[in-house]
């Protein structure tokens, strides 16, 4: 099986959890390190692979694959140089800070043949497997309304500087908005219109920590929210049709196993417990039912069986870089209608 060698342009929590255990256990892909700046950590993990020093090291090593996991306010400025190396490219979200970094990539990719992949893990969450087969089999009837909820409880400012300061890549828009947004494209497509509702809710917060956004769609209308304040949580995903609804909690198990250190695998991995079954209440063949749905399972490693086949042979990226652009637009048009309280286009 052929080897796609690959590097990690950070290891911290990201690298470490949604990164790396995938590209040590999955056969097509060599693990060679990480960039470094400071510390040894991957080392510590995987005592057979690199620190390096600089990007230039990394870059000038036999690498076929490089993961842009830095803050966000870098992914532009990173994923460029490295397309510019002539490797091929996995960004983490959000894509880049605006459409014309996200377009500008995207380009150069296409003008270089090299694959450029975004990195959005939650379209192989459990919830959201299970929500997008309810919606293709068809049993809601046509869709008048849905709501997708990244609710946490968390009022505390986070001790990442890059996370708190203003800037560019900062705030929950550009940090859960991206999993809501790419959820919603790629259930649904791209909206015609965009309002967006942008607040500051915690006690000295430089960045905004809760949005509202709503995606209209000819027929119907998408929902997206996410805050620090939510103590007792909404339906992750509230879904309702001409024929009835389906409620869905948040129940994907795959990042607190990683973070704990579990290792991913092909049979139970990804498998959310029982009582975080989503609730289907509609009418199937004249009859009404009222009742739990068994959930998927979820699986990270799907994102990178996708990579893997489209470098080794030239697929469509599991999430593409035009996929990247959708999102950004709709991240621009949100900002854009907070500022002048209005519809946006696209």
């Amino acid at each position: 099986m052929q080897k796609i060698r690959t590097a990690l342009l950070s290891y911290g929590m990201s690298g470490k959890v949604f990164h790396a255990p995938f590209l040590d256990i999955h056969p097509g892909f060599e693990l060679l390190g990480s960039w470094e700046r400071s510390k040894n950590l991957i080392q510590e993990d995987y005592p057979y692979v690199k620190s390096y020093p600089t990007i230039d090291d990394l870059l000038a090593d036999d690498v076929d694959l490089v993961i842009i996991n830095t803050p966000v306010g870098t992914h532009y400025e990173y994923a460029k140089k490295v397309l510019l190396a002539g490797k091929h490219a996995v960004v983490e979200k959000a894509f880049t800070t605006t459409v014309a970094e996200a377009e500008e990539l995207a380009s150069i990719a296409k003008e270089k043949g090299l694959k450029l992949a975004v990195f959005q893990n939650r379209r192989w969450d459990s919830d959201f497997k299970t929500i997008q087969k309810i919606i293709q089999d068809g049993v809601l009837g046509d869709l008048v309304e849905a709501e997708f909820h990244f609710d946490r409880y968390n009022p505390i400012l986070s001790p990442k500087a890059h996370k708190e300061t203003a800037n560019d890549g900062a705030g929950i828009l550009k940090d859960l908005g991206p999993h809501l947004i790419d959820q919603a494209v790629c259930l649904f497509g791209s909206p015609k219109s965009v309002f967006g509702d942008i607040r500051y809710t915690r006690e000295n917060s430089l960045v905004d920590d809760w949005i509202d956004l709503v995606l209209i769609y000819e027929n119907f209308r998408v929902r997206l929210k996410a805050g620090f304040f939510v103590r007792e949580a909404y339906p992750a995903y509230t879904i309702h049709g001409k024929k009835g609804s389906f409620l869905k909690p948040r129940g994907d198990v795959q990042e607190d196993e990683l973070k704990i250190g579990k290792k991913p695998n092909l049979e139970s991995w990804g498998t959310e417990p029982e009582d975080l079954q989503g609730l289907l209440h509609t009418e199937i063949n004249g009859e009404v039912i009222r009742e739990k749905i068994p959930t998927l399972q979820g699986n990270y490693f799907s994102f990178f069986d996708g990579v893997y086949d489209c470098i080794v042979n030239n697929k469509t990226e599991p999430v593409t870089a035009q996929d990247g652009v959708k999102v950004m637009q709709i991240i621009e048009a949100a900002i854009a209608s907070n500022a002048q309280q209005r519809l946006i286009n696209l």
